[in-house]
Formats: C-alpha cells, sequence, structure tokens
C-alpha cells in the first residue's frame, strides 16, 4: 500500500544540489520535491557493518540531509571482505568515524552524526527521537528486539534487514501501518540454533544486494512514492537468484502491538531474553569451563586431554588448536558422534567464542561425560592470548 511522505520538503535546494541529484530531479516520481524531503530527511544507520556500509554510501548519494551513525565497534582487516564504507587505513579505527570520513567523499553536503557508542536500554530512546527513520543493520537478536520496540514505542518506522551465508531477507516495520518485527519473530530462537555471520559466513556482495533494498525502502518511505514492504517480507536467495515476497500480518496477539500487549517498555535485559547460550548449556558450563591459558598449561603438562574443535569443517581449514580433533557440533547432539569419545580421557570442547562448544558440552554431560570442559573464548581466545600467530578470522 502507498503511504504518504514521510518527510516535509526543505525550502529549497542550492544551485550545487540541483547539479549534483539532477538524475533525480528528472524522475517524475522524485522530482524537486522527492528531492527537497530527502534534504529534509534525518536517518539513523544501526551499525556500519556489512548492512550499514552499502546503506550509508547510497543514503548519502542519494541526497539524506542527515545521517546519523551509531556504532561501538572497531575497524578489523576481516571486515573488509564487505564492509565497503571502510578500507585498509581504516583497520584499528572506530567504524563510524571510518564511515563518516567515506560519507565526506561521497557527498560533502550530507551532515553526518556519529555515535560512537553501544546502542542500550538506556539510550535507545534518546537517540531515535533525533530522527524520522532508522535502517537497521544489526547482527544480533537481542538489539533487533531493542531496536524493534523502541521504535514501537516512538512510533517511528524503521527499514530491516537481515544477511547469511548466501541468504537475505529486508522488510519495513511501522506498527502505525502494520506488522511489527515481533508480529513476525515472536520469540527468539534458541540459542545456538541461528549462527551469526562471523561463525557461519556470508557473501560480501550479499550485503551490498539487501543494503540497497533498504536504501530504496527508506527513499520510497522518505518521499512517498512507490508502495514499501510494510506487511512484505523480501527472501533473497543469492545462489538461485530468487527474490520472493511473503505476506506479513499484523499479530493482533502480538505482545508489544497487539490489542493487549504486555510488553509496554523496553525490556530490562534484551540479552536474557534472547539468551546467548540455552539453559541446559548455562548449567552444564557452570564449573566446567577453562580458559585458553588454562588448556595450555595442561597441554605443557603432558595432562592427557581429549580435544574436540566442535566448528564446521570449513572454520577447521582456516585455524585449529594444536593435537585437536574435529567433531562438529551437530554430530554431537545428534548422538552419531557419542562413541567417539573416550571414557578414561580429559574432554574439552572449544569452538570459535564459547556458545557452540557450550551446546555440545550440555549434550555430552547429559550422556554421562559429567567431567567433560569447554574452553571459554573458544580459538578466538586461543589466538588472543597464547598463539597469535594462528590467522583469525
Amino acid at each position: 500500500m502507498a503511504l504518504p511522505p514521510l518527510v516535509e520538503p526543505a525550502a529549497e535546494l542550492s544551485v550545487d544540489e540541483i547539479r549534483r541529484y539532477s538524475r533525480h530531479l528528472i524522475i517524475p516520481d522524485v522530482g524537486m520535491d522527492g528531492q527537497k524531503r530527502l534534504k529534509n530527511a534525518k536517518v539513523l544507520a544501526v551499525g556500519a557493518g556489512g548492512l550499514g556500509s552499502p546503506a550509508l554510501l547510497y543514503l548519502a548519494a542519494a541526497g539524506v540531509g542527515t545521517l546519523g551513525i551509531i556504532d561501538f565497534d572497531t575497524v578489523d582487516e576481516s571486515n573488509l571482505q564487505r564492509q565497503i564504507i571502510h578500507g585498509v587505513s581504516d583497520v584499528g579505527t572506530p567504524k563510524a568515524e571510518s564511515a563518516a570520513r567515506s560519507i565526506a567523499e561521497i557527498n560533502p553536503l550530507v551532515n553526518v552524526i556519529i555515535h560512537n557508542t553501544a546502542l542500550d536500554r538506556d539510550n535507545v530512546k534518546e537517540i531515535f527521537s533525533q530522527y524520522d527513520l532508522i535502517v537497521d543493520g544489526t547482527d544480533n537478536f537481542a538489539t533487533r528486539y531493542m531496536v524493534n520496540d523502541a521504535a514501537v514505542l516512538l512510533g517511528k518506522p524503521y527499514v530491516w534487514g537481515s544477511i547469511y551465508r548466501f541468504d537475505g531477507q529486508a522488510s519495513v516495520f511501522w506498527e502505525e501501518h502494520g506488522p511489527c518485527y515481533r508480529c513476525l519473530y515472536p520469540e527468539p530462537p534458541p540459542p545456538g540454533m541461528v549462527p551469526s555471520c562471523a561463525e557461519g559466513g556470508v557473501l560480501g556482495v550479499l550485503c551490498a544486494s539487501i543494503g540497497s533494498i533498504q536504501v530504496n525502502e527508506a527513499i520510497k518511505l522518505i518521499t512517498g512514492i512507490g508502495e514499501p514492504l510494510v506487511g512484505r517480507l523480501m527472501v533473497y536467495d543469492a545462489l538461485e537468484m530468487e527474490y520472493r515476497k511473503i505476506k506479513v500480518r499484523k499479530d493482533p496477539n502480538c505482545a508489544l502491538c497487539g490489542e493487549n500487549p504486555t510488553v509496554t517498555d523496553l525490556l530490562e535485559d534484551y540479552e536474557d531474553f534472547c539468551g546467548a547460550v540455552s539453559e541446559e548449556a548455562q548449567e552444564a558450563i557452570t564449573g566446567s569451563t577453562i580458559t585458553a591459558r588454562e588448556l595450555k598449561d595442561w597441554q605443557d603438562s603432558g595432562k592427557d586431554i581429549f580435544l574436540v574443535d566442535v566448528r564446521e569443517p570449513a572454520e577447521w581449514e582456516i585455524n585449529r588448536i594444536p593435537g585437536a580433533t574435529l567433531i562438529p557440533k551437530g554430530e554431537i547432539l545428534s548422538g552419531e558422534a557419542l562413541a567417539k569419545f573416550p571414557q578414561d580421557r580429559q574432554i574439552v570442547l572449544h569452538c570459535k567464542s564459547g556458545v557452540r562448544s557450550a551446546e555440545a558440552l550440555a549434550a555430552l554431560k547429559a550422556a554421562g561425560f559429567k567431567d567433560a570442559v569447554h574452553v571459554q573464548g573458544g580459538i578466538v581466545s586461543w589466538v588472543n592470548t597464547v598463539d597469535p600467530s594462528l590467522p583469525s578470522y
């Protein structure tokens, strides 16, 4: 359905702006009026990573007058495969500042506001209230639910995107005109079921595909043209080169925007709501967690260890801890690999960051391996504290 323009038009365009945006101005549906609305718009990008990078570049190029960037992370070499707003010279610098410099090169007429901080319960409402529209490029469920809840409570529309390996999704959530994120996903997935891009990977160019869709939707909302993805979910399969649209209806029983809402303010703890690990895994790792340094000490002392890497084969090819045996988590959870575990040796599990090994540890303990432990922080911690010569990813 068509919606009225989100933003009032600016008073005028300068001669420089008319020259710069001429290809927009000659499109009848955009024209001077639409470009003036873009100039007057204030858009916040949550994250300057995989989705935020192309989104920010195209929002700036389109002439959005004020762009806010909130990101507390720094640029890492592994980001450069997909986060095209950053370059080699930006490694180690705050992403928000790096992104602002790139935007200035693309379009110095844009006013950039940097929020070099973590988005949290205490600041999300205050920051969101400064903007007309939110573009959400976050990659974790806790922040996604917080962004949604804050947007609904403030009456703000936001454009959502998600990417994983070869698959992407995008939609527009605006409680006044359609469903919210909780209508689509009332509850977060079970902990450990959906790996992050850091654990599962993502095709770099997929970020551009979904980020561009997000900007397209933002422009439509700001100018009031076309039919935004309100009440529709766009699903993209890069391998099959297939786009599908799925209708998403407003849920009358939604905890946030339904007829009898039970969520009337921001949650106290979104991490707890989404759960870093399951209750079973949390119980399993209590008293059964060692550090990477302790693992190294055990190895140096000659302790009889059966060290198991529960990552996937592709990750195993990148780096590995000496002496480890690869047994992917899925084979442990299914019970397929339980016969491979000895009863008379100290079992130590590790993954990339500690989440998957915690889930695998719970399965092992349930199968009777009560003395098994896992490595806190996984191979990331090993690289950082024991062997920095190993490549990271």
